[in-house]
């Protein structure tokens, strides 16, 4: 077929369908109609591009290697070392690689395998789960917010509330088969490592000389214990042209740690140094980002970092977020004095949502409204 002829197949594509039904069905929706064109709703301007060719498949940008925390140091008798490791990698990159976590391999791959094949099923049956309200237990998706965005972004999503988790359940997918059981295991686990997390975070900054050993951690962590979760599954359909668009825009995560977990396929990138920086995935391995909820508890010591997402013009790419934060947060008391000032407001997951429901977020940009100075 000529490339005339698919041009005007794709603009009576466009054509026959008003644009609410176009793009609120989802890039995977445009992408499973055999499109060879980035539709004019989410080509990103120039300035915001990235610096892609469109046959490229490799993601040219230069290469970060993370600083890699050993988990199983972090239990032993090398933890002292392992927590400078930490406050650096949380200081001067706000994301580091986690290693040997003890998540069983078959609870991660069972999770991917039960994402990738939600995105899989008819365009009907995902959307039930479409919904605008953002308390909702279980949400389906496109873009970031797909009724404030003036530009789509390359990605569709389905999020999961797991607080409580008793409560949330049966609204959760029950397909694929066994999707919604792999998918309560694995935010189990992905707590649980989370609170481990949270506990050296809290020794690395000095608010507890030894972990489990002081009252103020055991009373610490209860509020982490209790605070929220959400599981963000992420679908970036191939591409046919990467170099227009972006799967994420630059932002920073709002929540006290993300874990992420990414199959194969590059596309993540994080600012760094003046320039964007691809992430390569390591296998059997988490990527940890500091959120916008830990800059602020720690009171600036340790930052949220802009981070995008690249698409691919041959694969599609699945990643898992596990989105963890306090239901309100302040800079600790311990972290402030005479020399480092109260530099944010308390903030609230409420907050938040409103924030984001009343405008298009960009940047650090809810982050920034925080900032007392």
């Amino acid at each position: 077929m000529s490339p005339s002829m698919t041009t005007a197949m794709e603009a009576n594509f466009e054509a026959d369908q008003p644009a609410e039904t176009l793009y609120q069905k989802g890039v995977k929706h445009l992408s499973d109609s055999g499109i060879t064109s980035v539709p004019k709703q989410y080509i990103f301007p120039a300035s915001d591009r990235p610096e892609l060719t469109r046959d490229d498949t490799s993601i040219p940008n230069p290469n970060l290697k993370l600083p890699v925390i050993d988990f199983s140091q972090l239990q032993g008798s090398n933890r002292s070392h392992a927590l400078k490791t930490l406050a650096e990698a949380c200081q001067v990159y706000g994301f580091f690689q986690l290693t040997n976590h003890g998540i069983p391999r078959e609870v991660i791959l069972n999770m991917i395998e039960g994402s990738k094949g939600f995105f899989e099923l008819p365009f009907e049956e995902r959307s039930k789960y479409m919904s605008a309200d953002m308390y909702a237990p279980v949400r389906y998706g496109t873009s970031v917010n797909q009724k404030k965005d003036t530009v789509f972004c390359w990605r569709d999503f389905l999020k999961l509330s797991c607080q409580p988790l008793s409560a949330v359940l049966p609204f959760w997918p029950s397909s694929p088969m066994g999707f919604r059981e792999s998918a309560v295991e694995y935010s189990k686990q992905a707590k649980s490592l989370y609170l481990a997390l949270t506990e050296a975070i809290l020794e690395s900054l000095g608010l507890v000389e030894t972990a489990g050993k002081n009252n103020y951690e055991n009373d610490s962590l209860k509020e982490f214990e209790n605070g929220s979760q959400l599981i963000v599954i992420n679908c970036y359909p191939s591409c046919p042209e990467p170099d227009l668009t972006l799967g994420m825009p630059p932002h920073s995560d709002y929540g006290f740690l993300t874990l992420l977990l990414q199959d194969e396929v590059k596309g993540l990138q994080i600012h760094h140094a003046g320039r964007w920086v691809t992430v390569d995935p390591v296998p059997d391995s988490f990527v940890i980002n500091v959120g916008d909820h830990l800059e602020i508890f720690s009171n600036g010591r340790y930052k949220s970092v802009l981070h995008r997402v690249l698409v691919n013009p041959r694969t599609s790419r699945v990643s898992v977020a596990s989105l963890h934060g306090l239901q309100t947060v302040r800079p600790s008391p311990e972290l402030i004095d005479g020399d480092n000032p109260r530099r944010y407001k308390d903030t609230t997951f409420a907050s938040f949502l409103d924030y984001i429901s009343s405008c298009e977020p960009k940047s650090k940009n809810f982050l920034e409204s925080r900032k007392l100075t």
